[in-house]
């Protein structure tokens, strides 16, 4: 009795083979997109979730402070999906680690940038593909040895984040009278609207110092930013507080209630916009942060040398 071989017999058809089924080149392309799709929708649902409630909010803002090189995108993705990750691989990542998966666990969906194309009005744009990752919490990672963290003194801190800044920064012992009644906020330091010049009080506890002086640096960013963002003087404040989380830096004073309110003045703003706002407020903190680790590896070259002696 023969075997019936004719279904093997066809393969000028590119398939790709999904839980045990063939799909077609066109089929698998259609899977795809669908997948791409629903991570997108995922995003914006989550970017305009974060935008009417205030704890959500923070609580992106502590994610993408984890995750300081990844998008906001990713960044709200991984919010959606596991707000408490603290290092992500896909499962080659683990694998070179000497890490395994456990067994049951989900990876998460983000993106990650693809081949260019040719849009209909002639300029490039990227496409994006659906890369799955884990937490190390998914993973059994016993053999995987965690990179000792830096240690750095306030005083090293403080002097990374004023280093090489791009405005004059200035100590007082009062904010001078002169600037405008909204650019002399409580928190210790203001902003010259017309020079740029940063005037900081004296005397105050390092955590007030450093938030005083890592809100007018990021306020120098965002007002400097050619994409121009909706409300410069929250885009700052949030980058402040990331500046602050990241780098041990005391966050009780900053308070993120009102950030519905915030979002609210901002009549008409999408999910679209809402991520344009949050990339600025990602940005702005990143400049500063490259700028201060230069400083900071500068200082752990220093001690690293002295060791050696």
């Amino acid at each position: 009795m023969n075997d019936d071989f004719d279904d093997l017999l066809n393969n000028n058809v590119s398939a790709e083979q999904q839980g045990g089924q063939f799909l077609t080149k066109e089929e698998y392309a259609a899977k795809k997109q669908a997948e791409r799709d629903a991570v997108y929708m995922l995003a914006d649902n989550t970017a305009m979730e974060i935008t009417a409630d205030g704890g959500r909010f923070q609580q992106y803002l502590d994610v993408q402070t984890q995750f300081g090189r990844y998008s906001a995108v990713n960044a709200l993705l991984i919010l959606a999906q596991k707000a408490e990750a603290m290092k992500l691989g896909d499962f080659d990542y683990w694998k070179n680690q000497g890490a395994y998966i456990k067994q049951g666990q989900t990876g998460m969906s983000i993106l990650e940038p693809g081949k260019e194309y040719e849009r209909d009005d002639g300029s490039i744009g990227v496409s994006y593909n659906i890369k799955k990752v884990f937490d190390v919490s998914q993973v059994d990672a016993r053999k995987v040895k965690a990179a000792p963290v830096p240690k750095f003194t306030e005083r090293q801190l403080l002097q990374a984040l004023v280093s090489k800044a791009p405005v004059k920064i200035t100590g007082v012992s009062e904010l001078p009278d002169h600037l405008p009644h909204d650019m002399r906020g409580e928190n210790g330091a203001a902003t010259d609207p017309q020079t740029g010049e940063i005037f900081v009080r004296r005397g105050m506890e390092f955590s007030d110092t450093f938030s005083a002086v890592a809100l007018e640096l990021a306020y120098n960013e965002a007002a400097n930013d050619i994409r121009e963002a909706v409300e410069p003087r929250f885009t700052a404040y949030c980058a402040a507080y990331t500046l602050c989380k990241k780098h041990g830096v005391d966050t009780r004073n900053f308070h993120f209630e009102d950030a519905p309110g915030t979002f609210g003045l901002m009549s008409g703003l999408d999910a679209q916009m809402v991520k344009r706002e949050l990339s600025i407020i990602r940005d702005t903190a990143g400049n500063i942060v490259e700028r201060m680790s230069k400083q900071l590896e500068a200082v752990q070259k220093a001690a690293r040398a002295q060791e050696a002696r």
